[in-house]
């Protein structure tokens, strides 16, 4: 198992967190073999496992710069060309803004990913111990997130989704709820159509793609996500498909803000990374919690074990979280 690790934006807490997993090696273990991609200013203790992308001369945590802009971009570039040699890709986070400073053309990690890898569709995920949420759409302004609603990408989504549940969470009948996009899911169309013109569409072209899965709704969107608490013992549902980021990520963050993993499906390869920014407060200060950061490598692990037929799967629910 090759899995490779980025050091996100090199003035934020990226290569704090890399340099914590590092140290601490809890997730070792044998039969890993680990890339590190980035800057050897900020990534000293990587040794013989960096593969080392720009040479920055000196950085000042908590300060961008047009240099650590290109120093991710370049870091994000030769690890996607590694991409056919590595089981996991593990990112840590961007800034956008900075990325997009040197002309990098893509609003996230997810959207670079899709189209270096020549993938027309992906779903992000975002998998907690307590709540799994994909989204229908991504990095998307509220005022357009209608217009960007298909019946298409809604069922993309919903495939995305129940695949990767079977495939990498081991659920043999997967239980999927779909949340409407309007309040009271459109009210039979009183408060907006595409409840009923777009989302219920997709549900039941996709129940009749996946005959494994269990697939509802659209449900009322301010409802659902309590029924799909894995905590609870009267969960009713194995993830939520969304429709758009907050209205999934707000419920994720909430209650599952330290372990949840941010996980792009529809890629050819296995791809993590923590639920949180580059948190310029925090980078230098020692202050940084790495929980999320080791969540998302102790997932893209028992994602590619479990993507192994001959391994023995490992759930991510028995795997210990920091």
């Amino acid at each position: 198992m090759r899995i490779g690790i980025t050091m996100g934006d090199p003035a934020g807490i990226g290569p704090e967190l890399v340099t914590s997993l590092l140290q601490d090696g809890s997730v070792f273990s044998s039969g890993i073999e680990w890339i590190v991609y980035g800057d050897r200013c900020v990534l000293e203790v990587a040794g013989d496992r960096l593969i080392e992308t720009s040479t920055l001369k000196a950085i000042t945590p908590g300060r961008p710069t047009a240099e650590t802009g290109r120093a991710t971009v370049a870091c994000l570039e030769r690890a996607v060309a590694d991409a056919a040699t590595l089981d996991a890709l593990v990112t840590a986070p961007i800034s956008k803004a900075a990325c997009l400073a040197t002309g990098f053309a893509f609003p996230g990690h997810t959207e670079f990913l899709a189209a270096r890898l020549g993938v027309k569709h992906v779903s992000m995920m975002m998998a907690g111990p307590r709540l799994r949420v994909t989204l229908a759409t991504t990095h998307v302004g509220i005022a357009s997130v209608a217009a960007h609603l298909s019946v298409e990408g809604i069922v993309t989504t919903i495939v995305h989704t129940a695949e990767s549940l079977r495939r990498d969470f081991n659920l043999a009948r997967p239980r999927i709820a779909v949340a409407g996009l309007n309040p009271h899911a459109g009210e039979k169309g009183h408060f907006g159509d595409e409840d009923q013109r777009l989302i219920a569409p997709a549900i039941e072209l996709a129940a009749k793609q996946l005959p494994f899965a269990e697939i509802t709704g659209p449900h009322v969107p301010d409802a659902v996500f309590r029924h799909a608490r894995l905590d609870l013992p009267d969960c009713q549902f194995d993830a939520v498909v969304a429709m758009y980021h907050d209205q999934g990520l707000i419920p994720v963050k909430l209650i599952d803000f330290e372990a949840a993993v941010n996980v792009t499906l529809g890629l050819p390869m296995v791809r993590t990374s923590p639920d949180h920014g580059v948190a310029y407060d925090l980078a230098g200060t020692g202050s940084a919690r790495s929980t999320s950061f080791f969540a998302a490598v102790r997932m893209a692990i028992a994602m590619v074990r479990a993507r192994q037929p001959c391994d023995l799967a490992t759930s991510y629910h028995h795997l210990a979280i920091r």
